[in-house]
């Protein structure tokens, strides 16, 4: 098959960790190549995510290289063989590539952990928020794109019916930011208050009175991979979502999060702060 020309996230991802692999080996991808049959090319095609790779080469490669982390091997290959097309591919050429990247990976999350400042997360917006919101933002787009956007967004909820643990973060000034006027915000408040009743989903808010906290201004999403080292950092940029998964940086945004963490209150006084914020509208 010829070399794709837009590899997805996940596609990208496992040709990093190869990579990852094969350099903490000392191994040039010449020699990689002689030790799998195949060309040069070929291995830097795999590991820039533009040709895919069997699970038996996979493994192979992992020997070559004397990885002696059987899970890692394992998800790469569960990986390797989970590369159908998701429901989120109907949007290819509709949407950026970025946000069909993010469906995917929260699609596959073992866990999902999300911190936002000034926004709602997007998995927990109404319809009528996302519609506001798109008006807000881009009062231009023509109707049948603003649509796109607004029923993809809906259907990435699916994550939450998945039973996936989600973990919400949100600060007071996202609670109070009215999008679409009272109702629609009033609306917003309430539906946060039911999600919160899925065992899966927890909501914790972290309230103005709470002093100099840590990560402020700073949202960020933390989606768990099969094993930690394939988690994944996403962050909003205004050109899209971006996705960080270099190992030292996980490292301080784990640590970013354990912080933010001990900042929020407990999740019943966070529904009850909630709850007051929705009966002033």
């Amino acid at each position: 098959m010829p070399p794709r020309i837009t590899p997805t996230a996940r596609q990208l991802r496992i040709g990093v960790e190869l990579r990852r692999l094969r350099e903490a080996a000392g191994v040039v991808s010449r020699d990689a190549a002689e030790f799998l049959g195949t060309s040069q090319a070929q291995i830097s095609n795999i590991e820039a995510g533009k040709n895919g790779i069997s699970e038996a080469r996979l493994r192979r490669l992992a020997r070559i290289y004397g990885c002696d982390d059987p899970q890692l091997v394992d998800a790469l290959a569960e990986m390797a063989n989970t590369q159908g097309k998701g429901w989120w591919e109907e949007y290819r050429g509709i949407l950026p590539p970025a946000a069909l990247d993010l469906a995917e990976l929260e699609h596959h999350a073992t866990f999902v952990r999300t911190f936002q400042v000034v926004h709602i997360p997007g998995v927990l917006q109404t319809e009528e928020h996302v519609r506001a919101a798109s008006i807000f933002v881009e009062p231009d787009l023509p109707e049948e794109d603003r649509e796109a956007r607004v029923t993809f967004r809906m259907r990435r909820q699916h994550v939450l019916a998945s039973g996936t643990p989600y973990d919400v973060i949100i600060h007071e000034a996202a609670l109070r930011m009215r999008v679409g006027g009272p109702k629609v915000t009033r609306a917003q408040l309430e539906h946060i208050l039911q999600v919160a009743e899925r065992d899966n989903v927890t909501v914790r808010v972290i309230p103005f009175t709470v002093d100099g906290f840590a990560g402020a201004g700073h949202a960020m999403q933390y989606v768990g991979g099969s094993v930690p080292q394939l988690d994944t950092v996403q962050l909003d940029s205004t050109h899209g979502a971006v996705f960080i998964d270099a190992p030292t940086p996980l490292l301080r945004y784990r640590a970013r999060w354990e912080r933010v963490d001990s900042a929020a209150t407990t999740q019943d006084a966070s529904l009850d702060l909630i709850r007051r914020i929705a009966q002033e509208l």
